[in-house]
């Protein structure tokens, strides 16, 4: 099932968007990769919201035209609904950046995340399902490669330069090196279901995702609408509010969509067709990114709140990046922390001010009172909710943002 030992110049833990584009990337520059995934794919998976900046890692991995096939639900726009039932004018990302980019697609990830497998098979990455990774092996600090056990319930060891931990969040290296920092800020947690024949907007209006504060801003929904007449929704919450001592997590979700009316409204006349699913763990992210021999990206790096659908951009970025970083280092026979990390600082700078602007929300960052307070920042804002957010000048947004508290916090003394 798998090549011996030491046939393999870099081992892949996890066959998601993450795992799949380090593989691709990889394989395009003539690296040999083994991809070791867990599950037989198509396999269920949150997370179904793709924003702009994603099109271009996909399109380096020769994604567009597949999607563009697919029967997913193009998406152009995301807008906001107050806790008082008052709807923000959408944000379309055509108006900020005139490109294909701007449209983007509300995918099933059971789905999606086959298609992105494929195609890093096509692309020449050999790929292993129903294969669990037992351990990662060290010789001294370094990773040196992976034990594994297959199907037929025997165990083998895989040997490579480099080992990419691209497992999600229960990341084995990030447990195993004791690398997770939570984020006490971002304690929070979520419920969510399927509905099919729920409400969707018309036009390029179908596709929206739309952000639904809860009363009280105690929480908010997310409605994603899919292919096959199918919607996502579910809440968000703190930790504590959602879990402790509210009983089921089906009467929990019934509660805060009597909360919520907007949300109510668009489900009321639809049929729910999937069970109840929760996650508790939700924003950490680890110490490092890589170490020597080994890289953590996608979800096994860090996890943000699912406020902006940043989680799949994130992985593909983190993916990118590291396949660069890692080809670069197989070239120069250098595969140490400082070069296959070269590409960390930055991109966790980029996941901050998304962090940032998470925190904002929640703190009751009000979109349409900032833009009309700054309307030169509204293509900044919009450069945020796609994912636009490795550029220094976003920094000026929070300096702003900071300012318009700064000016209410003097009106009410």
């Amino acid at each position: 099932m798998i090549d011996t030992p030491k046939t393999t110049q870099v081992v892949v833990i996890g066959g998601g968007p993450a795992g799949a584009t380090v593989s691709t990337i990889l394989a395009q520059q003539g690296v040999r990769v083994e991809l070791l995934e867990r599950e037989k794919f198509p396999r269920f998976h949150i997370g179904e919201s793709l924003i702009p900046e994603t099109y271009w890692v996909l399109k380096r991995l020769n994604m567009i035209p597949k999607l563009r096939e697919s029967a997913f639900i193009k998406k152009y726009s995301v807008q906001f609904v107050s806790d008082s039932g008052k709807e923000s004018a959408p944000f379309y990302f055509h108006d900020n950046k005139d490109h294909d980019c701007s449209q983007t697609w509300q995918v099933r990830r059971s789905e999606f995340d086959e298609m992105m497998l494929r195609n890093a098979e096509e692309h020449g990455v050999k790929t292993h399902e129903g294969t669990r990774v037992l351990d990662v092996l060290f010789e001294g600090d370094r990773a040196v490669g992976v034990q594994v056990m297959g199907e037929d319930g025997e165990k083998r060891e895989v040997r490579a330069d480099v080992v990419v931990d691209a497992s999600g969040q229960s990341s084995m290296l990030l447990n195993k090196l004791k690398l997770r920092v939570p984020d006490p800020t971002l304690n929070k947690g979520s419920i969510w279901t399927y509905y099919k024949g729920a409400y969707r907007g018309e036009g390029r209006d179908e596709g929206a995702t739309t952000v639904l504060q809860v009363e009280d801003k105690k929480g908010w929904f997310w409605y994603i609408p899919l292919h096959d007449d199918m919607v996502s929704i579910g809440v968000v919450g703190d930790f504590d509010y959602l879990f402790k001592g509210r009983g089921s997590h089906e009467q929990v979700f019934a509660e805060e969509l009597q909360r919520c009316p907007a949300a109510k409204m668009r489900v009321e006349n639809a049929e729910q067709v999937t069970k109840i699913f929760a996650t508790k763990d939700f924003t950490y992210k680890s110490k490092q990114a890589a170490g020597d021999g080994w890289v953590l990206i996608g979800d096994a790096l860090g996890f943000l709140d699912p406020l902006y659908s940043s989680g799949v951009l994130l992985a593909l970025k983190s993916g990118e990046l590291a396949a660069d970083a890692i080809a670069e280092g197989l070239t120069k026979g250098d595969t140490s922390r400082a070069q296959l990390s070269n590409w960390e600082a930055d991109y966790m700078v980029g996941m901050e001010r998304m962090r940032k602007l998470v925190c904002e929300y929640y703190d009751g960052f009000n979109f349409g009172q900032f833009v009309r307070r700054f309307p030169n920042h509204r293509g900044d804002i919009t450069d945020l909710l796609i994912g636009d957010l490795f550029k220094e000048s976003l920094d000026q947004v929070f300096i702003s943002i900071d300012s318009l508290k700064a000016e209410a916090e003097t009106m009410t003394k």
